[in-house]
């Protein structure tokens, strides 16, 4: 059985390899932070997309659909009801922009959500709080060890 450097269980390793491991760790850490910020970075983007699209259809909808709709529906009322065809074309541009308006507050939700992520601002604080602990970090005392003393073996009980 090897530890993950390939070495020996229970052998000692030395400070160079240590160090080695650490900084091997350290960089493993920053580049799988740097991915997480891109990860996030590519959710808000997607999100503020989804709003410009929601704010294009909305003011596709109002543009194209309101001489169409407006002649289709106007008379539709005005065959449902007998009122005047003046009021009926009212309504019927009441209509589409009721429609536009919801399809303007859906983008604005969206527009919302994008705006309100941090999530590249929380990985860059995780970033400086790694930094700072590595930088304040002391190396433990180590004793000199003696030349004449051998490492023993821990027993182990096998009750």
């Amino acid at each position: 059985m090897s530890a993950p450097d390939g070495s020996p269980v229970g052998a000692e390793r030395s400070i160079g390899q240590l160090f080695a491991s650490a900084t091997t760790e350290l960089s493993a850490l920053v580049h799988d932070e740097i991915a997480l910020a891109k990860a996030q970075l590519k959710r808000d983007v997607k999100r503020g997309a989804m709003s410009g699209g929601a704010f294009s259809a909305a003011g596709a909808v109002l543009l194209f659909s309101l001489p169409m709709l407006n002649f289709a529906l106007a008379y539709g009322i005005r065959t449902w009801s007998g009122w005047n065809l003046a009021v009926c074309f009212l309504l019927s541009f009441g209509a589409n922009v009721v429609v536009a308006g919801l399809l303007g507050l859906i983008g604005l939700v969206f527009a919302k959500k994008a705006k309100k992520s941090k999530g590249p601002q929380k990985v860059a604080a995780s970033m400086k709080q790694t930094a700072g602990v590595l930088q304040n970090a002391k190396p433990h005392p180590r004793e000199p060890q003696q030349a004449d003393k051998a490492v023993e073996p821990v027993a182990r009980s096998s009750s």
